[in-house]
């Protein structure tokens, strides 16, 4: 199976040689690299929680409606708690369907898996109903649990034009939220103690960790 960063290489070489059924307007590409560019050497990053701290507990709510406990997740095992940027992200989407693939994985390990994002439980419900994801996609209003992980940006003001005028997303309606905050794309092993074994955090939205790195954390969390 092709790995993760090599299915978002492909979709970022083909989004940028015009070959998708979406072709941007001119100069788009230069002012996504732009914002990655930026993001990346303003260090925030560095911000992030990382292996050896404690995880913040948190309380959020499934695409459905119920309310997951990370302490009671975790009261059961391991836990794999992954931030998403949302589903207008295709690369958060590959990135999903990569953590599902690794399902069987986790499973056979006893990890439970949430992704959390700052979209509405409606949105979510839609992407649950386009693909079949056996892990909970848990909304967190206001980015409040990613603050707490250290990976909360604002989208620079021409990246906000772009995606309302280019892309014909408005945040605001995905997130009920207009302050255009977003995490970072992170995946954190978190075992039972609480304390964070594995982080892995991407200022670049287009470069991610594949899910299969984290089995040699949880075989020795076994």
């Amino acid at each position: 199976m092709m790995k993760l960063q090599d299915q978002l290489d492909a979709f970022k070489a083909a989004f940028e040689a015009g070959k998708l059924d979406f072709n941007p307007p001119a100069g788009v590409h230069s002012l996504l690299r732009r914002g990655n560019d930026e993001l990346i050497a303003s260090g925030i990053a560095g911000n992030a929680l990382s292996a050896g701290d404690i995880a913040p507990h948190f309380i959020l709510q499934d695409a459905q409606g119920n309310t997951v406990s990370s302490a009671q997740l975790l009261s059961q095992g391991p836990l794999i708690v992954s931030f998403y940027r949302g589903r207008w992200c295709p690369y958060c989407n590959l990135d999903l369907q990569a953590l599902q693939a690794a399902m069987p994985e986790f499973l056979a390990r006893a990890v439970n898996v949430v992704a959390i994002s700052p979209q509405t439980p409606a949105n979510g419900q839609i992407m649950m109903q386009e693909r079949t994801f056996t892990f909970p996609l848990l909304a967190d209003p206001g980015n409040t649990v990613a603050a707490s992980f250290g990976l909360n940006f604002r989208l620079p003001d021409y990246l906000i034009e772009l995606y309302l005028h280019s892309f014909n997303t408005n945040l605001a309606d995905f997130n009920d939220d207009d302050s255009w905050i977003l995490p970072m794309p992170a995946r954190f092993v978190i075992a039972p103690s609480g304390k964070i074994v594995c982080a892995q955090v991407s200022p670049d939205y287009t470069q991610r960790a594949d899910p299969l790195e984290v089995l040699p954390v949880l075989e020795r969390l076994r």
